[in-house]
């Protein structure tokens, strides 16, 4: 597991050899969801109104960079890069 970036008490998340769609992991409290980067959707979970609206415009900002670090997290040689907060 690779976290890719914390912001507002969000933890942003993403796994080695995950599974299609391209997606990342989002944890805030108890709360879970795995947001789809091509669409901001979530494809399963639930966070808070408030931190749910955080981390779909966080990933709008930063799609390019969250589909790279999906593809080098499913490379031979697993890499990926830090993402800069929400602010």
């Amino acid at each position: 597991m690779a976290e890719i970036c914390r912001f507002f008490g969000i933890i942003i998340q993403m796994f080695g050899n995950d599974h299609p769609p391209p997606h990342f992991h989002a944890i805030y409290g108890e709360f879970r969801a795995i947001f789809d980067i091509e669409t901001g959707e979530v494809i399963h979970g639930h966070l808070p109104g408030k931190q749910l609206k955080y981390v779909q415009v966080w990933a709008d900002i930063h799609k390019d960079e969250l589909m790279a670090n999906f593809k080098n997290l499913g490379a031979d040689i697993q890499s990926f890069q830090k993402i800069n907060p929400l602010q």
